[in-house]
């Protein structure tokens, strides 16, 4: 059995007006599905993610300054 490796993936942070994305890894766990993992320093009193780690998320492919990157969209489960 391998083990899948976790990709990058970005959450929306809550009460931020400018609408920031939050980087942290993803483990995959189905077609356009992943588990939120934690960065190192998160903190849940520093920033409020709108998915929390642990979370399964559904992700969407979206571009910015033609990189290409994966949005978690919707909690899923």
């Amino acid at each position: 059995m391998t083990k899948t490796q976790a990709v990058e993936i970005y959450i929306q942070l809550l009460g931020d007006e400018e609408g920031t994305l939050r980087p942290t890894q993803g483990a995959p766990v189905g077609k356009d599905l992943y588990r939120v993992l934690p960065i190192p320093n998160y903190d849940i009193a520093d920033e409020e993610w709108e998915f929390t780690p642990g979370t399964t998320v559904r992700c969407e492919a979206r571009t910015y300054r033609n990189q290409g990157y994966l949005l978690a969209v919707e909690k899923v489960g």
